[in-house]
């Protein structure tokens, strides 16, 4: 077998050293749980624990990724924003990017 240039070894490198945590397929479903959003939006989340709380499961994930980000960032600050403003400062850009992916898949 030949050895690799140093080159590509190079390239290879670059390539591994940029892969981004999303890059490692986190488990939206695992998160959904670990980052306490089924506490309130319920296990299937279709179910949530008050009327006001939206459903998710079906959610476009760019919208769901969004909006989690505005509340994350304060651009969104309403009274139905505070329940989550305690939590979402605990939950990463790709966290949210793979619990919004994850709720798109479901129905």
């Amino acid at each position: 077998m030949k050895p690799l240039r140093k080159s590509t070894v190079a390239v290879l490198i670059a390539l591994t050293a940029g892969l981004s945590t999303s890059a490692l397929a986190l488990d939206g479903a695992g998160l959904y749980v670990e980052k306490t959003c089924v506490a309130c939006h319920g296990k299937d989340a279709k179910t949530p624990i008050l009327s006001i709380y939206p459903k998710l499961a079906g959610q476009n994930a760019d919208y769901a990724y969004n909006q989690m980000k505005d509340i994350a960032g304060d651009a969104r600050n309403n009274g139905q924003t505070a329940a989550m403003k305690g939590i979402m400062h605990l939950v990463s850009d790709e966290e949210m990017r793979a619990i919004a992916d994850w709720l798109a898949t479901l129905e």
